[in-house]
């Protein structure tokens, strides 16, 4: 007799998708990001004015996880916009290490959903015994972190009981938007901040339905972006191994036409991300390239220049285009998981607060 093998998903009966946590968080992005756009108005002016008065010599992130993708896409936008050096500290430097540089006349920019990690709170408390000024984008606004930091820049997502952060992050994103467009008073993209809750409305609709159908038998993939891409195709990555449990690696396109190249073979599966300035072109050949050699290539980017299939993606200002589409799929992300028999709420081995030191 023939034995019958049956998936995970057959073996395993999870949650609907339009009822797990992750679904529900993601969901109010849209109003997060209006709330946290207004009521940090004043606050964030009156840091931007600061910077601008004592420029700082160079910013330090401080993150782990999501947060440390939220970092990323920091360093992109303080170093294309505002021209200063950004680099993301090794935490381990000042909990494990005992050990801090100089930061005298440094931007330290700690970002935390929780603000209660030790090795956080060691590297900012080192941070500013260095000399760095440390401002705290963190969403518990009475937590260690916000108590460490000179300035608090609160992330308003309200409480995100998923163990996979979704509107927290996105909320990370938008106060960085928010402080880097105040610090170079970037008219522009202050004034397409105001149309970006409306946009992750539409954002969170768009269908991605058929990534969740060619990606449920997978076991690994890439996912790929440049510049301020990067930093959600990183958090894409880490979304699909902790919801989804599926293999997937994040990389620089520019990076991934060196050693990673060798892995592609037929059907390959990437998804690559791609916003309208001046990395658009580099990243559609790159996902022109791939899909050439067999892989199964996913590109999310608003319209359809590359000639290959793409996933729908809000337009709006360069900037903003990563932040539609992280939300975008945060949706397809949760549905994915489902189909692989899984609870995105409550991926194995992971908790809220990671207790590293």
């Amino acid at each position: 007799m023939e034995a019958t093998v049956l998936t995970r998903s057959e073996t395993r009966k999870g949650p609907s998708p339009e009822s797990t946590r992750m679904f529900l968080e993601a969901g109010e992005a849209s109003s997060v990001a209006a709330a946290l756009l207004a009521a940090n108005a004043e606050r964030v002016a009156a840091l931007a004015a600061r910077l601008r008065e004592t420029p700082p010599r160079v910013v330090v992130t401080c993150a782990r996880g999501s947060s440390d993708h939220a970092a990323t896409f920091a360093r992109y936008l303080i170093e294309t916009r505002a021209g200063v050096l950004t680099s993301s500290a090794g935490l381990s430097v000042s909990s494990v290490y005992d050990a801090s540089p100089n930061l005298e006349g440094a931007l330290v920019l700690a970002i935390s959903q929780s603000g209660k990690s030790p090795d956080l709170l060691a590297a900012v408390k080192a941070a500013k015994a260095a000399g760095g000024y440390a401002v705290a984008l963190v969403n518990v606004e009475d937590s260690p972190l916000a108590q460490r930091a000179d300035a608090v820049i609160p992330l308003h997502a309200g409480p995100e009981l998923s163990v996979a952060a979704t509107k927290s992050y996105i909320a990370a994103l938008v106060a960085i938007t928010q402080l880097i467009a105040a610090w170079t008073q970037d008219e522009a993209l202050e004034a397409a901040l105001e149309t970006l809750p409306a946009l992750l409305t539409q954002a969170w609709r768009l269908d991605w339905s058929p990534a969740v159908e060619r990606l449920t038998s997978a076991s690994n993939l890439y996912v790929l972006g440049r510049g301020v891409g990067f930093a959600v195709a990183l958090e894409a990555a880490l979304k699909f191994k902790e919801t989804c449990g599926l293999h997937a690696e994040a990389f620089s396109a520019a990076e991934v036409l060196h050693g990673p190249m060798a892995l592609v073979k037929d059907g390959f599966p990437a998804l690559v991300f791609a916003q309208n300035d001046e990395s658009r072109a580099s990243v559609d050949a790159m996902a022109k390239g791939l899909s050439e050699r067999g892989a199964d290539v996913l590109l999310a980017a608003p319209g359809d220049e590359a000639g290959v299939p793409t996933l729908p993606a809000v337009s709006a200002h360069p900037v903003l285009e990563p932040i539609l589409m992280i939300q975008s799929f945060y949706r397809m992300a949760n549905a994915l998981s489902v189909a692989r028999g899984y609870d995105p709420d409550s991926p194995p081995h992971l908790n809220k607060v990671t207790e590293t030191v």
